[in-house]
């Protein structure tokens, strides 16, 4: 049974580059958290941390997890959309930026372990440079892998999956592809480190991204948590699931399924303009009608057909079973 979860953010008002205030009204977090639950399917809610949760609002959180009968799947530490982050956290060329990065990191952990959150996402978005010349690509790297290393062995109950994408914030990324977030997950070495694959950022990597879950999947089952959106392949655009892929998506569901991940499935989306609740719940059905689908003598029809690799077949068959 799949387990289907959202970030509680995507239901509210994000906010793009040229209108900082987002383009919908500010709903009160228990909105959120009541229209999360009232999707078919969802039972898990991601958190970002100073936006959803801090140390002080933990027992709040938690009673409002309880009333609405959800799970926090996981916390995603801010280090991405703060001033002081501007010019790195846990790869920071400052020192003090660095530690305080750090500092935040492990408090993040004692929030996790509060509301019985078993995962921290980390996506370090700041950590990366925008012009050659400009990082000292040995060292910033070296401080990014020693830090997360740190956090981790401090905390073996909690699992930490990195969450890698190609650019934006900054033009490079450290954590670009699933192949180098997994080279800095064996640096790691550590039973509770893993990636986060997140479909969009896979899209803009160039990867395809059912290769990238059998990569991690292949080398020690290094697949913690996926995040579902969709885009053009251009930019982070952040779509409802579908919207532009079909036999991508179908390609993943079959490979998630044959590499035995069993994490959650995670809507990561931004409706700037759309009801965030209807897209958010698009995307679930779309995901649960190929889960349907690829049941039984069906997966069984489509393991034949990749065996064989003819793809005039499989194309056929793609339009036979899914717009019969």
């Amino acid at each position: 049974m799949i387990k289907y979860s959202v970030i509680l953010g995507n239901l509210g008002n994000t906010c793009d580059r040229f209108l900082s205030t987002g383009y919908k009204d500010i709903a009160p977090m228990e909105t959120l958290v009541k229209q999360a639950s009232e999707i078919k399917g969802v039972k898990g809610l991601e958190l970002v941390g100073t936006w959803d949760i801090t140390m002080e609002t933990t027992e709040k959180v938690g009673e409002l997890l309880e009333k609405y009968n959800l799970k926090c799947v996981s916390i995603i530490p801010d280090h991405f959309s703060q001033k002081k982050w501007g010019r790195g956290t846990l790869a920071a060329k400052n020192e003090d930026t660095r530690k305080a990065a750090l500092e935040y990191t492990l408090e993040c952990v004692e929030m996790a372990r509060q509301i019985e959150c078993p995962t921290l996402n980390i996506w370090p978005g700041q950590d990366g440079y925008d012009y050659h010349l400009q990082s000292d690509l040995i060292s910033e790297r070296r401080w990014l892998i020693e830090n997360l290393k740190t956090v981790a062995e401090s905390a073996p109950d909690i699992r930490f999956a990195l969450e890698y994408k190609p650019k934006e914030p900054r033009n490079y990324s450290f954590l670009a592809r699933a192949s180098d977030t997994l080279l800095a997950v064996k640096e790691i070495g550590l039973e509770n480190v893993g990636v986060t694959i997140d479909t969009g950022h896979s899209f803009i990597a160039g990867e395809n991204v059912s290769e990238a879950v059998v990569i991690l999947q292949e080398y020690g089952k290094k697949l913690f948590h996926m995040h579902f959106n969709d885009n053009y392949g251009g930019w982070d655009d952040d779509m409802i699931v579908g919207s532009v892929h079909f036999p991508l998506y179908v390609e993943l569901m079959y490979w998630l399924k044959e590499t035995g991940y069993n994490g959650w499935y995670s809507m990561d989306q931004y409706p700037y303009r759309e009801d965030g609740k209807g897209a958010i719940e698009a995307s679930v059905k779309y995901l649960q009608m190929i889960d349907r689908i690829l049941d039984g003598q069906v997966i069984e029809e489509l393991r034949g057909l990749i065996h064989e690799g003819d793809n005039v077949d499989t194309q056929n068959w793609l339009r036979e079973t899914f717009f019969r």
